[in-house]
């Protein structure tokens, strides 16, 4: 099923129950003009046969655990290993390959689309039946707003987020190097040769990393870093400065041509910025043709590999507990 959530500003989002995914939204450019921002395609079968996650829900665990395996309370675990060597986004039929269930509703504010879907225990190798639910709601505000919650009847790790690949360009003009972005993160986690992250927090300051100020994300994306070399560009968990209550403003982004803008807040403590390094032609919307770094992504969410690494932020829900995150993607169109 297909829903198409619209606010009274005209932004629109278009949402499937199939991975939860955002196949479409458009927003305004500063001159008013709406365009489609996000990367996709334009049929379900693009979606089914081989997507590199467009805007999907990813789960139960987003982003990857070192060689598939963990070990929780005594017993090891092994997932799927669909990113060789390691396990990524759940796995190979994770979140985004389940058909979710959906209810929309209307609000004073916004209208909306509550997604839910049971995970049995054993699925994809992880322990536990999880009971998800993922809400979008698009407020007048021109804000789209996401809530996840899970929980679930025995130990297990959840780590759930949103895929989509962004072009503010509107319909994926050329790549997104000219994009200016803003990241309030003061670390980053570097990672191995398979980019598991290697377990230090380590500081931007004085790396191709520093997106503290203002900075065209193509500015420094091919320098002499074997950061960047690894993950052939940004692919990288960045650790957020936490604000003290509330959501953190985690990012802005701003297309100078066009005047759109991002702006992302969240709960969670990381956020993965991923440059598009490994589209390679993929046909999309309208016979596009999606290329190297057509698209970047950020997602919010927990560490990478945190089932094997105790220094970073848990990411094991236990029964009785309850998993909840939220981020919202917030849109503007700039001055004219």
């Amino acid at each position: 099923d297909l829903f198409t959530l619209r606010n009274k500003n005209g932004i629109e989002a278009r949402v499937i129950t199939y991975g939860g995914i955002i196949v479409s939204l458009e927003t305004p450019d500063r001159d008013g003009k709406l365009a489609d921002i996000v990367l996709g395609f334009d049929s379900l079968a693009g979606y089914v046969h081989d997507s590199p996650y467009f805007g999907a829900i990813v789960g139960r665990y987003a982003n990857r655990i070192a060689k598939g395996r963990f070990t929780l309370d005594g017993r090891t675990y092994q997932l799927p290993i669909n990113n060789p060597p390691n396990s990524l986004h759940g796995g190979d039929r994770g979140f985004d390959k389940a058909v979710w269930d959906a209810t929309p509703f209307e609000q004073s504010d916004g209208v909306g689309l509550a997604l839910s879907h049971v995970s049995p225990d054993g699925d994809q190798g992880y322990p536990g039946t999880v009971h998800a639910q993922v809400t979008y709601t698009l407020t007048d505000n021109d804000e789209l707003s996401i809530v996840y919650h899970a929980t679930a009847d025995k130990p297990t790790p959840i780590n759930l987020s949103q895929h989509t690949y962004f072009n503010l360009t509107g319909g994926a003009q050329r790549d997104v190097l000219d994009h200016v972005l803003t990241l309030n993160a003061d670390r980053y986690t570097p990672v191995d040769s398979t980019l598991i992250p290697t377990g230090e927090l380590r500081s931007v300051g004085g790396t191709p990393f520093d997106f503290r100020v203002p900075t065209a994300i193509g500015a420094r994306i091919a320098a002499n870093d074997e950061q960047l070399r690894r993950a052939r560009g940004y692919d990288h968990n960045f650790v957020l400065n936490q604000a003290a209550s509330g959501l953190t403003h985690a990012a802005h982004v701003v297309e100078p041509t066009t005047g759109r803008t991002l702006d992302v807040y969240t709960s969670q403590p990381g956020v993965q910025f991923y440059t598009g390094n490994f589209l390679d032609g993929v046909h999309g919307k309208h016979g596009r043709a999606y290329a190297f770094r057509f698209g970047f992504c950020l997602e919010t969410q927990h560490f990478p590999d945190s089932p094997n690494e105790p220094s970073f932020p848990s990411t094991i829900l236990r029964p009785g507990a309850e998993f909840s995150s939220r981020t919202v993607f917030a849109f503007g169109r700039g001055d004219k």
